[in-house]
C-alpha cells in the first residue's frame, strides 16, 4: 500500500501579510479604481472663437467706418443706404442715383460682394459657436441663435436689394423693401451685439464673485 502523505498546513505570520498588502495598497493609491488621469486639453475652442470675433469687429470697422464713409466722396457727401439705420425714401435714392456714376455704383456693388458678404457670415458663424460654449440649454441656445441668423440673412438680402435700386428701374415697392431690410438688419445686429456683451459681462461677474468667495474661504 502506498504511504499516505500527511499534508501540513502552512501558517504565515501576521507581519508577512502586512508586507504583501502594503505594495498592493500603494499601487491602488497611485491609480484609483475607476479613475483615469485627465489629460490636458491643449486646444482651447475659445481661442479660435475669440479670434473670429476680433475679425468680425475688424470687418465691421472696415466696412461701415472706413469704406462706406469713403463712398461719400463718390456721392456728393450723401451717405449710402447701408448706413441709414432708420431707412430711406424714394427721394433719397433718386438723389443718390443722380450723383453716383457707373464707377461709383460698381464700387458699391463690389463692397457688397466682398466685405458686405464676409462680415455677416463671420458674425453668424462665430456668434453661434460662442453661444454653444456659453449656453448649455438647447432651447435657450436656439432662441439666441435667431438674432445672428436673422441678421446674416437680412444683411445679404439687403445687399442685393440695394444693388437693384441702382441697376434697375426705380419703384416705390423696391425702395420700401430695401429700406425695411436695412432697418431690420441694424436692429438684429444690435441685438446680437447686446447678447454677446451681456452674456460676457454676466459670466465675468460670476467668475469674479467665485474668485472673491474662494479668497474669503481661504482666509477664514
Amino acid at each position: 500500500m502506498a504511504k499516505q502523505v500527511k499534508k501540513s498546513k502552512e501558517y504565515r505570520k501576521p507581519n508577512q501579510f502586512r508586507e504583501q498588502q502594503l505594495p498592493a495598497s500603494d499601487s491602488a493609491a497611485g491609480h484609483p479604481a475607476g479613475k483615469t488621469v485627465p489629460q490636458e486639453n491643449k486646444s482651447n475652442p475659445m481661442i479660435l472663437i475669440s479670434v473670429g470675433l476680433i475679425v468680425c469687429l475688424a470687418l465691421f470697422a472696415y466696412y461701415h467706418l472706413l469704406t462706406m464713409v469713403q463712398m461719400k466722396d463718390l456721392s456728393d457727401s450723401l451717405s449710402m443706404p447701408d448706413q441709414r439705420i432708420f431707412g430711406y425714401t424714394m427721394s433719397d435714392i433718386e438723389a443718390l442715383r443722380a450723383t453716383m456714376d457707373s464707377d461709383a455704383v460698381g464700387q458699391l456693388n463690389y463692397l457688397h460682394k466682398t466685405a458686405g458678404f464676409l462680415f455677416p457670415m463671420f458674425t453668424v458663424v462665430f456668434t453661434m459657436l460662442l453661444f454653444i460654449r456659453w449656453i448649455p440649454n438647447r432651447r435657450t441656445r436656439w432662441l439666441a441663435w435667431l438674432a445672428p441668423i436673422g441678421f446674416a440673412v437680412t444683411d445679404i438680402w439687403e445687399n442685393f436689394s440695394i444693388d437693384a435700386l441702382f441697376t434697375h428701374d426705380l419703384s416705390a415697392g423696391a425702395v420700401l423693401l430695401a429700406s425695411i431690410l436695412t432697418t431690420i438688419r441694424w436692429a438684429l445686429l444690435l441685438i446680437t451685439a447686446g447678447l454677446v456683451i451681456g452674456m460676457g459681462v454676466f459670466r465675468a461677474n460670476r467668475g469674479l464673485k467665485g474668485k472673491l468667495l474662494a479668497i474669503r474661504e481661504g482666509t477664514d
